[in-house]
């Protein structure tokens, strides 16, 4: 087992310790039609019902309760890591601030300043908001808080594995949506270092596939990017990502999923099992329908990673 697999799952075990009181136990749901249909065993890791609504309070919870109150810590997202940094650091007294880009909507402004957090408008976009935080973190000695780049936030997302192994008795096959890697790193050394026959499958959406092609490569690259419904998973990744090496080691195939696909499984998700989710959980449901067949009489696992969608846009689509 390669080294950097095991540390891995070693600091997950340990961030579980401390986390575990900031966040939620999310439950491993049967599957309601969509297994019958298929013939296969399928159930869903709920992080849709996680407390700020993704998986991402894990990781920003295991790096602030890794560092002692006395350091300042900053981050930059309008997205699901920004809204758990914000949940994380006020559930356990961390000084926080989060830069945000200034075309940040009000909704996700009002709930990140809701968590009484330091919020600093800069930047049109997110990734000029993102290097504004990392130069502060540098000029004012504050702690830059990484969505995936960093080991203790792939930690904390490593916790959903080891909840997985007490939740199932044996586990084929688990389906995770690739975004920056955290997850699936974190997750895939969980269960590569204690379940090493489960399969890890990482699901890429064709329209942004950054770390899909960077693993073909065997190195970061840069890729073109489109709108998609997963949108949770869309962007590219730091050059020096420690995730790279994670994926490399603990996932077994890739599929990728078009925007068509993605819908599909939001639709299957909404009707067929009565649950709503935003489009990088889809995603990962997208990824176990494209290779069902060959996971007939096996046990499969989709994480669903989150449920923060435009209310707007997600409504079109199930009604399209």
């Amino acid at each position: 087992m390669n080294s950097i697999v095991l540390e891995a799952a070693a600091r997950s075990v340990q961030a579980r310790r401390r986390i575990r009181q900031h966040i939620f136990e999310t439950p491993l749901l049967p599957s309601r039609q969509i297994g019958r249909e298929t013939g296969a065993s399928v159930s869903f890791k709920a992080e849709n019902f996680q407390l700020t609504g993704s998986f991402k309070i894990r990781g920003a919870a295991s790096k602030m309760t890794s560092l002692g109150l006395d350091r300042g810590v900053i981050t930059a997202s309008s997205g699901n890591h920004g809204i758990a940094s914000a949940q994380a650091a006020a559930s356990i007294g961390q000084a926080l601030t989060v830069v945000l880009p200034e075309n940040v909507s009000q909704a996700k402004l009002e709930r990140i300043r809701s968590f009484n957090v330091n919020v600093i408008l800069h930047g049109a976009e997110s990734g000029a908001a993102e290097l504004y935080a990392q130069q502060q973190a540098s000029s004012r000695g504050l702690v830059y808080v990484s969505p995936y780049n960093d080991p203790e936030i792939v930690a904390g997302q490593g916790t959903i594995g080891l909840e997985l192994l007490e939740q199932a008795e044996s586990i084929d096959n688990v389906f995770v949506a690739m975004g920056g890697g955290g997850l699936i790193g974190g997750i895939g050394s969980v269960l590569k270092s204690f379940s090493p026959r489960t399969r890890i499958y990482g699901v890429a959406a064709r329209n942004s596939a950054a770390l899909a092609a960077s693993l073909t490569a065997g190195r970061v690259v840069a890729t073109e990017h489109f709108d998609t419904l997963a949108d949770g998973v869309a962007g590219g990744m730091d050059e020096d990502s420690i995730t790279l090496p994670l994926a490399l080691s603990v996932i077994d195939e890739v599929v990728t999923c078009t925007e068509a696909e993605i819908v599909e499984a939001l639709k299957e998700l909404a009707f067929k099992e009565n649950q709503i989710v935003e489009g990088a959980a889809a995603l990962a449901l997208a990824g176990f329908l494209k290779v069902a067949e060959r996971c007939k009489g096996q046990k499969n696992i989709v994480v669903l990673c989150g449920a923060n969608f435009d209310r707007s846009r997600i409504f079109s689509v199930l009604n399209g």
